[in-house]
């Protein structure tokens, strides 16, 4: 079975998923463990120690409260969890704890999600297929603005990805375990990159939902269809149309680095890559498409991993009701 979860479908295909222990799913729900919420993504980073905000999650709201009156701001605070959950309108940056209580009051947002805000030169969004990268680029914000989301005014382009960014994305992605992924990456003003974001499910140019689509038929045929070759930085060049253009072309290949072919252009082309000048082509050799190894058994148990369920509003309220009736008795 082949496609991404809705998050508010996520625990529902995980026991789907439990009772068919013979059908494989692609991306499995350990990948998509990520796209259920932010809060996922968070402790999906906390555990293969991948750099990311620094993050406060409270399902208690007076916790959270003390924790909102004492802390240094600014502040970003996020909705983790819903059907809605792109394109910035749930990111809020605070800047005390006025703004907090009163974005709270009306927002209702639970778990609390809260995270220390990065000044940031931009983001980079990596799309990756069996841990390669195939498309970057850099999304940044208006003059005096912070959000990058492009349906918020921000710009994008595609030059210049930092290696320090592509080498995280693919530490992600295997950790992940993922047949193709993608990596919202906060390029800190200080150098330092970290993971905003990352899921199965993104928005995608046409032709890199084929390659996923060629790399997923490669794995399965066991070699009988071909493996999509997707050269390194492919999307700097592509990006050099239109993206009218890129929204509709489909089919898009490439042929292997060959030097009685196309040896005048590769094989002459370097590019100043992390500390050193390298011949583009060598590069693929680094960034390897891989076949993924499924897993053998759950990573990410519901029953233990579902908080949003687990530790909803109306059972926190209902608990302390109980402890209440207890102590009274």
């Amino acid at each position: 079975m082949i496609g991404n979860i809705p998050a508010t479908a996520y625990e529902t295909f995980r026991e789907i998923a439990r009772e068919l222990p013979h059908v494989r799913f692609i991306p499995d729900m350990d990948t998509q463990f990520s796209n259920k919420s932010k809060e996922n993504v968070t402790r999906f980073a906390w555990k293969y120690n991948l750099p990311i905000p620094k993050t406060y999650i409270h399902y208690d709201h007076k916790t959270a409260n003390k924790f909102l009156k004492k802390c240094d701001y600014p502040k970003i605070i996020k909705k983790s969890y819903g059907p809605s959950n792109y394109g910035g309108y749930f990111v809020h940056k605070v800047d005390s704890y006025k703004e907090a209580k009163e974005l709270l009051s009306e927002k209702k947002y639970h778990p609390r999600y809260i995270q220390d805000f990065v000044p940031m030169e931009a983001d980079i969004r990596v799309m990756l297929i069996g841990h390669k990268p195939v498309c970057a680029f850099w999304r940044r914000p208006t003059d005096g603005g912070w959000l990058t989301n492009t349906s918020q005014g921000g710009s994008m382009d595609y030059m210049d990805v930092p290696k320090s960014v592509l080498d995280l994305a693919v530490k992600v992605s295997k950790s992940a375990n993922a047949e193709y992924w993608a990596v919202d990456v906060a390029y800190g003003i200080d150098g330092v990159p970290r993971i905003l974001e990352c899921a199965t499910a993104f928005a995608a140019f046409p032709y890199i939902r084929d390659w996923i689509a060629q790399y997923v038929m490669w794995d399965l045929s066991k070699g009988r269809f071909k493996k999509p070759h997707i050269p390194m930085f492919n999307w700097e060049e592509l990006s050099k149309m239109d993206s009218s253009i890129l929204r509709t072309m489909r089919h898009i290949t490439f042929g292997n680095y060959s030097p009685s072919f196309d040896g005048e252009y590769f094989g002459k082309k370097k590019k100043l890559f992390g500390d050193n000048e390298v011949y583009l082509h060598a590069l693929d050799t680094e960034y390897k498409m891989q076949r993924l190894t499924p897993r053998k058994k759950e990573e990410w148990p519901s029953e233990k991993w579902n908080y949003q369920d687990n530790l909803a509003l109306d059972k926190i309220d209902k608990k302390k009701v109980q402890s209440k009736i207890s102590k009274k008795n």
